[in-house]
């Protein structure tokens, strides 16, 4: 087989035509859906000269093609048309097609496909060019007028009703777009309505699509669409455009949504929810990705991007509008800590990786894989970055200059930049480097105090990443603030600017201040500073910023747990009284105090270790967290019990982020006194459970000490016709599952009836939870890595785009000894090497040998 080409971001053109607009007609059968497209088109000036027409193409059956209605004789290629220049004419004219396709076979879930009897398209990347012939790129955008007959009861597609009758239904979406943001559904649903006035007195209908007897369950995420429509407005001054706004909720879905224009597409398990079958978690994702894909009205459809190297202009922007918006509705600092866990969890495993990337890459083979955590939450870090430093007013200048100056258009991050620019007055060269660099920066940090003056100095350093070994300086915004030894804060939050390698700051000062350091995780950094125990200790206790607070407490916990397990140290006073005094400290948020007890993970200490030169033994890192853990249970465990009960809600359940800090902080402290008592505590909690949490909850408990056999049972007995709670149930006895029955376990549940291979939800709650469970996957044997690499193979020919984004639980792999090194060798090798292997898996294989 013939390498994939790469495409490079240095290649770009417009394309040769502009499409004026679109008409299709979908005739839906399960096996045989024809799908007629009629497009007028101009020769686009951007391009001179006359150019061949290329129309993307692929799995289509051609049945007709005609040119201003005239019959052509032409044979599409593997993938897509391409009608020669002399064929075409020099002015405007109007294309027609008509295609063949097989939703009900097409397994890989993108283009038109079927669901358990239900139509629904994913067409983001590159998917609208399995549905019919077209320009299948972002910066194509026209206006679309859809028909669709079928005689099923609900026919929905982008945009406005425009009609409906018997067998049939046309809508028309009139703001132009890109054919990646197309959308039909088909199917027997029902709806969940509410009504919207936008600020400027416009109706809105809205309506969650799902099947019968789930419309139950979609109050809340009808309510998270209401606030967000309503933040959006006066946060960023943005009102819906529309008459009508539908959200369909679909069982069988790659991603956790998509934006589509006017009807978001949503996994199911990010829209149903109740008390008995979601937790706090599940209500806290549906809120922010109600509130991620609603946003990208604005910031992803109105102003698009204008290539896929450009994914992180809404994807890292929409992020970062989603994290403002959940910080409003909930806590904003612990918001804050739970996204820099999950960037330094998923984020800069990957810029340490071997598919280290830039938030803008230059090259792709396959661009589904570049739907990253790079892409994704450090476009987030960056646009974040960029606020801190040009303020809150110059940061709303330019978002009013940028939704004023691009709406309609394919924007790039130099058009980005510049609004940021011509807003404010400052110049970015330097800061963009932020977007064409890959690799987490480290700062390393001296001081210095005369008696007088106290001294910083920071050197940074840009590691070398795959096909960039040399870098230079980056934009670096330091927030800083100084306390007293006493505790009290002598210089309040100030943001310093790192610009060049190595830069000095000087502060007057009588006595030698405690520094509280990048504050609020004001850089997506790696900062590097030698700090006592009691320091830590003390930032702990007093530093005023709730960020570095709990940083100094998981700081005080990663040092600790990594002298365990490489000098088998134990747990001293300090670290133990510290978290002791957060605990139970009935002035902070439960929430804040449920995360300070939250032990460091498994995956980030391997990656603390490594980066500290030692070769992480996922075994020894294993039993040395639970001893921690086991030591920190027996120091809290005379006031635990009464803890638990004062946390009890003694009214109904309610998902407001009160009532989840207190439920976070009774489930963690349960989860210590599960391991004084045998389980007896969390088994008594197991029973009384009236809600998701805390069943899930008490049921993790009993998993982590080789309990729960009886209650998984009964959870099972209960939950078997519910998919989504099923996929816990899947989930949590593999992720908690000792190190050594982990795979086992695993094995054992690929041959449960419920397993569902080809549902990408189930496929995750199992082989995704055996790569999740660190010292399981990475098992001395080898076997975690056969058994995810051979479902992998398994799910490859089917859905490639799920298999790839799963292959990456073996990124990691040149961190460890020679023996796993050399095993997950053998099995990267032999996919490598495997007849026909997908683009999408192919690519992250390859990329991963390179390491």
């Amino acid at each position: 087989m013939s390498e994939p080409r790469a495409v490079h971001l240095s290649d770009y053109q417009p394309f040769t035509h502009i499409v004026r607009d679109v008409a299709l007609t979908f005739r839906l059968a399960p096996r045989a859906t024809r799908v007629s497209a009629t497009l007028r088109l101009a020769p686009n000036p951007a391009r001179p000269g006359h150019h061949d027409l290329r129309l993307d193409g692929e799995n289509l059956r051609l049945l007709s093609l005609r040119l201003d209605g005239q019959p052509l004789d032409l044979t599409p290629d593997a993938t897509g048309l391409t009608i020669p220049a002399a064929l075409l004419p020099s002015a405007p004219f109007t294309l027609h097609t008509e295609v063949e396709i097989s939703p009900e076979t097409n397994t890989a879930l993108e283009g038109l496909y079927m669901s358990r009897g239900m139509y629904c398209t994913q067409c983001e990347a590159e998917g609208f060019r399995k549905i019919t012939f077209y320009p299948d790129r972002p910066d194509v955008m026209a206006p679309f007028r859809v028909r669709i007959e079928s005689d099923l009861p609900v026919l929905l597609s982008n945009g406005n009703p425009a009609g409906q009758g018997a067998g049939w239904a046309e809508w028309v979406d009139p703001w132009p777009k890109p054919a990646y943001l197309f959308a039909l559904v088909a199917g027997d649903l029902v709806a969940h309505s509410a009504p919207f006035t936008t600020a400027s007195g416009r109706a809105v209908a809205l309506n969650i699509w799902v099947r019968p007897g789930d419309q139950d369950r979609c109050a809340y995420a009808m309510d998270s669409l209401i606030r967000s429509m309503r933040w959006d407005e006066t946060a960023y001054g943005r009102e819906y455009d529309l008459d009508v706004f539908n959200i369909v909720a679909v069982d069988d879905f790659n991603m956790g949504a998509m934006e589509n224009k006017g009807l978001n597409i949503f996994n199911s398990k990010f829209v149903l929810a109740s008390p008995e079958t979601a937790t706090d978690d599940d209500f806290a994702r549906i809120e922010a990705i109600i509130a991620h894909e609603y946003f990208h009205n604005w910031t992803g459809n109105r102003i698009t991007c204008r290539d896929w190297f450009q994914l992180c202009l809404k994807e890292g922007l929409t992020v970062f509008r989603d994290q403002q918006f959940s910080g409003d509705m909930r806590s904003h600092a612990v918001k804050r800590i739970e996204d820099v866990l999950l960037l330094r969890a998923r984020q800069f495993r990957e810029d340490g990786g071997p598919l280290a990337h830039p938030v803008r890459p230059d090259s792709y083979v396959e661009i589904n894989n570049f739907y990253t955590a790079t892409v994704y939450e450090k476009g987030a870090e960056v646009i974040g970055m960029l606020k801190r430093l040009v303020g809150d007013d110059g940061y709303a200048r330019a978002l009013d200059l940028y939704f004023t100056r691009h709406d309609g258009d394919a924007a790039t991050i130099e058009d980005w930049l510049a609004v940021f620019q011509d807003a404010t007055g400052r110049d970015l060269t330097q800061f963009k480097r932020w977007y064409t660099e890959a690799g987490t920066p480290r700062v390393k940090v001296w001081e210095d105090w005369d008696g007088e003056t106290y001294t910083l100095t920071f050197e940074q350093e840009n590691p070398p990443t795959p096909g960039q070994p040399e870098k230079g300086a980056k934009v670096i915004p330091v927030a800083l603030g100084l306390l007293n030894p006493n505790g009290d804060e002598v210089l309040p939050t100030t943001v310093l600017e790192l610009t060049e390698t190595r830069q000095s700051f000087r502060f007057p000062a009588a006595a030698r201040p405690v520094p509280s350091i990048l504050r609020g995780f004001s850089a997506p950094v790696i900062l590097d500073r030698e700090v006592s125990p009691e320091e830590r200790a003390f930032l702990l206790a007093h530093d005023t910023d709730p960020f570095n607070r709990w940083e100094a407490g998981r700081a005080l916990a990663k040092d600790l747990l990594a002298r365990m397990v490489t000098d088998g140290a134990s747990p001293g006073p300090d670290w133990l009284d510290a978290v002791a005094r957060v605990t139970f400290d009935d002035t902070l948020d439960p929430a804040f105090r449920a995360l300070a007890l939250r032990l460091p993970g498994e995956d980030d200490m391997a990656a603390t270790l490594h980066g500290a030169g030692i070769t992480p033994d996922p075994a020894r890192i294993w039993s040395e967290r639970r001893r921690m853990a086991e030591a920190l249970a027996r120091h809290l465990g005379p006031r635990l019990p009464a803890l638990i009960d004062a946390l009890a809600e003694p009214g109904p359940f309610t998902p407001d982020a009160r009532a989840a800090g207190r439920r976070a902080l009774r489930i963690a402290a349960l989860s210590l006194m599960s391991r004084l008592d045998g389980g007896r505590a969390a088994a008594t909690a197991y029973r009384a459970a009236n809600n998701m949490t805390e069943e899930v909850g008490a049921l993790v408990c009993l998993l982590e000490n080789g309990l729960g056999q009886e209650e998984l049972r009964l959870f099972e007995t209960r939950w078997s016709a519910d998919r989504n709670v099923m996929d816990k149930w899947f989930a949590l006895q593999i992720a908690h599952a000792h190190p050594d029955q982990a795979v086992a376990t695993t094995d054992r549940l690929t041959r449960h009836p419920a397993f569902d291979w080809k549902n990408p939800n189930r496929f995750r709650s199992v082989i995704g939870a055996l790569s999740a469970n660190h010292a399981g996957f990475h098992h001395a044997s080898g076997g975690g890595y056969r058994l995810v690499a051979d479902w992998l193979l398994r799910l490859d020919p089917l859905n490639p785009q799920t298999a790839a984004r799963m292959s990456t639980a073996f990124e990691t792999w040149p961190r460890y000894d020679a023996d796993r090194r050399a095993l997950v060798a053998a099995e990267l090798a032999r996919m490598a090497a495997t007849p026909g292997l997908s683009r999408d898996l192919g690519e992250m294989v390859g990329r991963m040998r390179g390491a």
